[in-house]
Parts: structure tokens; C-alpha cells; sequence
């Protein structure tokens, strides 16, 4: 049995996906930032004014730094260049406690970097625990 084009673009989106939820619950801002390609966009929530370049997309996720995140993946669906991810992010941020379930839709390119994403969901969809 061999392994198809698809099946190794498929495999390597999955795991930049794992990789990406893991660098949120760790953190660390240019490590999520690595994740994606030089010229990438990021739009969060989906609507929002975008994101354009690794830069501006470090500087976005520099307010995970201040929290405690834990994640965890609830649906992943890969078809072609494209994944769309259904995960739960609970943020301890001081005394208070906040869960949201966003649906993120990522491109990614042949070396399996983002090259966009935008994540679905709305501040009422957060939780307070």
C-alpha cells in the first residue's frame, strides 16, 4: 500500500493542528506565530478586521501569554488544503475562568504552514465557570 500526495498534505495538516492547540495551552506567542506561513492572515473572531503577517498575528496572540489555557479537540475534518476544527479553549485568566468552543477554518500551504485562519464564534459563546 502506498501513501498518497493527499494522504501525506492531510497528515501534515493534522498535525499543524495539534501542534497549534498545543502552542495555545503552552502560551507562547511566537510559537503559535511560528506556525503559520510569512504573508498569512488571521481573522478572530470570523468578521473582524484581519490579521495580515506573522508580526501582527505574534503581537494577536501575545494575550494567551497572561493566561493559563487548556485545550482540547473536538472535531477535525481535512479535505484538500483546507481544515476545519471544532475545540473547546478554557482560559484561567486571574480569579475568573472562561470557556469558549470556536470552529476554526485554516488554509494551509505544501510545507503544511497556515496560511489562513478564521476563527467562528461570538462573544456569547464564552462561558464563565
Amino acid at each position: 500500500m502506498t501513501v498518497s500526495d493527499a494522504d501525506v498534505r492531510s497528515q501534515r495538516i493534522r498535525t499543524t493542528v495539534q501542534a497549534y492547540l498545543d502552542a495555545v495551552a503552552a502560551g507562547v506567542a511566537a510559537d503559535i506565530a511560528a506556525l503559520y506561513a510569512d504573508d498569512a492572515t488571521l481573522e478572530d473572531p470570523a468578521g473582524s478586521e484581519p490579521r495580515v503577517g506573522r508580526a501582527a498575528i505574534a503581537e494577536f496572540y501575545k494575550g494567551v501569554e497572561a493566561t493559563e489555557n487548556t485545550t482540547e479537540l473536538l472535531t477535525l475534518r481535512v479535505s484538500g488544503s483546507t481544515a476545519a476544527f471544532h475545540f473547546r479553549v478554557v482560559t484561567k485568566a486571574g480569579e475568573q475562568t472562561y470557556e469558549v468552543e470556536p470552529i476554526d477554518i485554516m488554509t494551509f500551504d505544501e510545507d503544511g504552514r497556515i496560511t489562513s485562519m478564521r476563527a467562528v464564534w461570538a462573544p456569547g459563546d464564552m462561558r464563565v465557570r
